[in-house]
């Protein structure tokens, strides 16, 4: 039986999130900046996905399990301990990139930092764009390889 993705867009305002939920001027700060930068990189409007999630376009994917859903390109989450951001280094054709992202965490499916100025904006824009190029190529997340 195929599963649907708990995580789906939805219509809450993003700028009312950030309001609501962000607690810090400068974590609110942070997001509105992310939130310009990443709509710049990707060309897409950002959407809610979940409570928490801001996302960037999005895709349909499935696999051969029979799992499937819709998920965005690209995405972050301004989470109170550090911000969650949803990119993939896999499929970006350069394995060091990260050694010059800055300041970071890294988990199975996303990168953690504190603050924006932790991370090198260039670099960011460099796993923003590879991260879309590979999903519009291969049609699903190279984070799921």
């Amino acid at each position: 039986m195929a599963t649907k993705n708990k995580t789906a867009e939805t219509e809450v305002s993003v700028t009312d999130f950030i309001n609501s939920f962000v607690n810090k001027e400068e974590k609110k700060q942070d997001s509105f900046r992310l939130i310009e930068l990443m709509q710049e990189w990707s060309g897409f409007e950002p959407k809610m996905w979940g409570p928490t999630i801001i996302g960037f376009g999005t895709y349909h994917y499935k696999y051969a399990s029979g799992h499937e859903g819709d998920a965005p390109f690209i995405g972050f989450s301004p989470r109170k301990a550090e911000f969650s951001l949803y990119v993939s280094t896999q499929g970006n054709g350069d394995e060091n990139i990260l050694n010059d992202l800055g300041k970071f965490k890294m988990a199975k499916a996303c990168i953690y930092f504190k603050k924006l100025d932790d991370l090198n904006l260039n670099t960011l824009e460099k796993l923003c764009k590879s991260t879309i190029k590979y999903i519009n190529e291969n049609h699903e997340c190279p984070c799921r390889n």
